[in-house]
């Protein structure tokens, strides 16, 4: 019994060939796999039904099933299931046929005994990293299912305590208690800057950590851009900074992941003007070459220093000017705003000056 727990942990192989002397030659030269063999495509599957095999070692003619009509089966019910196909030299037209069908390497006849083991231990590295792939994938899928359920099961409760403080806020005009009214107001930002954050948290889990998958499509520039500019009117008004924008109306339409975009173009508007003091203008505007679409997005803030600028596109890096330790927010938007328009086949740049203000565009492509 120990023997065969032994043998059941090593790498299973299964050779697949209608010569019985290429099958053990090939067993022989691999001493550090669980090998099974099958005289052609048919014996292959029924193995392949009731045992779990990493790699699949395959000639190509063989009778009843032949080698492609097998590689194309295992691909279809199975496509992450590794198969190395034998063939001749001469042999050009099957290995496109096998390329096609999905085949992970080719081991040439008559076999060479160190190329057997370099194809078939290099063909187990790539399932071994195709797996932690997907384990990776399924964590990130994990993460962002959490971060949704978090973000949905805070939403509710937060919105009723703000409501909740909105009514006492009115009732309290005829409490003559300026402490009290004062209290009352510090609770009332803390609340919005907690309704903030979780909406950034499902922004995350709906945008950052889905699917790489980008979903671009055609999209009008202009009506992102006038979007985004509408939702932060209000943020803008409480902070008593101007918002400008000079959008044309005709720009040309975009291939472009919009929800991604959007997100982009809302974090570099929001840090402008999250940094920006009182009584000064953002301005938002557009400008058209042969090749691309910039969206610029400046203000009069106090600038960024030089040794700050590269850093504050690092992810969780926050810039702290009154070096009190509790800036606000999670210092993703700016990291995951340069990498989305990166994705788009764009870039973001920044230009800034201590005590000038900064400036940021965005560079997107026109479709070609």
């Amino acid at each position: 019994m120990a023997a065969f727990e032994g043998t059941q942990s090593l790498p299973s192989l299964l050779i697949v060939d209608d010569e019985v002397v290429i099958r053990d030659l090939c067993t022989q030269a691999l001493p550090g796999y669980r090998v099974l063999q099958a005289g052609n495509g048919q014996e292959a599957v029924d193995i392949l039904g009731r045992e779990k095999i990493d790699v699949v070692l395959t000639d190509i003619m063989m009778p009843v099933m032949n080698g492609l009509d097998l590689l194309a089966g295992i691909k279809e019910r199975t496509p992450n299931q590794p198969v190395v196909v034998m063939t001749g030299f001469g042999d050009k037209e099957v290995i496109l046929k096998a390329l096609k069908a999905g085949a992970d390497d080719f081991i040439h006849k008559p076999i060479n005994l160190l190329q057997l083991k370099t194809a078939i231990a290099k063909t187990l590295e790539k399932l071994a990293l195709r797996e932690e792939l997907v384990q990776l994938k399924q964590m990130d899928r994990l993460k962002s299912d959490f971060l949704s359920l978090v973000s949905h099961k805070l939403k509710t409760p937060i919105t009723v305590i703000s409501l909740f403080l909105q009514n006492l806020e009115r009732d309290a005009e005829s409490i003559h208690d300026p402490d009290f009214r004062d209290n009352l107001k510090l609770i009332l930002e803390e609340s919005g800057y907690l309704s903030g954050l979780i909406h950034e948290l499902l922004d995350f889990s709906n945008i950052i950590l889905r699917d790489n998958n980008a979903k671009r499509g055609l999209n009008n520039p202009a009506t992102l851009v006038n979007e985004c500019l509408m939702g932060l009117r209000d943020f803008a008004k409480r902070r008593e900074i101007i918002l400008n924008s000079e959008v044309s109306d005709d720009l040309p339409y975009l291939l472009i992941d919009r929800q991604r975009v959007f997100f982009s173009l809302r974090a570099v508007l929001e840090n402008a003007l999250k940094f920006s003091p009182p009584g000064t203008e953002v301005t938002l505007d557009t400008e058209l070459t042969p090749s691309e679409l910039l969206i610029r997005i400046s203000d009069q803030g106090p600038g960024i220093p030089g040794e700050e600028q590269q850093k504050i596109f690092e992810r969780f890096y926050q810039i702290d000017p009154d070096n009190t330790g509790q800036v606000r927010g999670f210092g993703l938007g700016l990291f995951y705003a340069r990498q989305f328009i990166q994705e788009q086949g764009g870039s973001l740049e920044l230009s800034s000056q201590t005590g000038q203000g900064t400036v940021v565009t965005l560079h997107l492509p026109l479709p070609t």
